[in-house]
């Protein structure tokens, strides 16, 4: 293990080169994060580790279940991990997790930048999923396409364990390749919002050569959301290690 330090523009940044070895063309490798914690002025994030949260009430999210069925709920696991649990091997069936109050709103030099540790057991490529930032929205995956009229993330709605990335603004969307999951495997997924220009994303530290353009920028608030739903075979449930977002003020 070694901390090292590394500039890109007038950013310092601190990173294990053996356990960050994407660090320096990864997501975060612009994001003033020694300048935030230091003065809440210049931006404010959300880094949830699900290791400091009352297990039994989640308080901050709200759960919607598809079908009557669904929970968002912590496992045992070491760190803190949150499950959420589609409950069901019925096709669109499932829980649809949002953190109250949306608090993101894509604006000129108002960058965003959004990171998140996760994978699909029971069974990864029959899920319905949804992962990233979006509008307040109790049905984001309805009837198997996403229906959330402003939002960033990654979707799977195909029950094929294909994750795309979409962004769309008032309905104006378009989806990018993004990668396949693979059953019970972690995979960390990250997007930054360049003000109103572009997003750039990554999968697993590695950027994809592919970005979203103005036109699919929502400028609406958005809040971290997290769906999964049967694709109508297995009961699939998302686990979520931790994910964090920061933006500009």
């Amino acid at each position: 293990m070694g901390i090292r330090a590394y500039w890109k523009g007038k950013i310092l940044g601190f990173f294990d080169d053996t356990l960050s070895t994407t660090y320096k063309n990864g997501v975060w490798a612009d994001c003033p994060i020694r300048a935030i914690r230091q003065d809440p002025n210049v931006a404010h994030f959300i880094c949830e580790d699900f290791n400091d949260i009352n297990a039994a009430t989640l308080a901050g999210y709200t759960t919607t279940q598809s079908g009557i069925v669904g929970t968002f709920e912590l496992s045992d696991a070491g760190g803190g991990v949150a499950l959420v649990d589609s409950g069901s091997t019925t096709v669109t069936e499932g829980a649809n997790v949002q953190k109250i109050g949306e608090c993101f709103l894509p604006a000129a030099d108002k960058d965003i930048w959004f990171e998140c540790k996760v994978k699909v057991v029971d069974t990864f490529d029959k899920a319905e999923l949804f992962i990233g930032l979006s509008e307040t929205d109790t049905a984001i995956i309805d009837t198997s396409a996403n229906a959330s009229a402003s939002h960033i993330g990654w979707q799977c709605v195909t029950d094929d364990g294909v994750l795309l990335f979409s962004a769309e603004k008032a309905t104006a969307g378009a989806t990018k390749a993004a990668a396949t999951i693979a059953a019970d495997t972690w995979i960390t997924l990250g997007f930054k919002v360049n003000g109103v220009t572009d997003i750039e994303h990554w999968v697993n530290g590695v950027k994809i050569a592919t970005t979203q353009l103005t036109a699919n920028i929502p400028v609406t608030e958005l809040t971290p959301s997290f769906v999964c739903q049967s694709g109508g075979t297995n009961d699939p449930i998302l686990h979520i290690d931790w994910y964090k977002c920061v933006q500009l003020r």
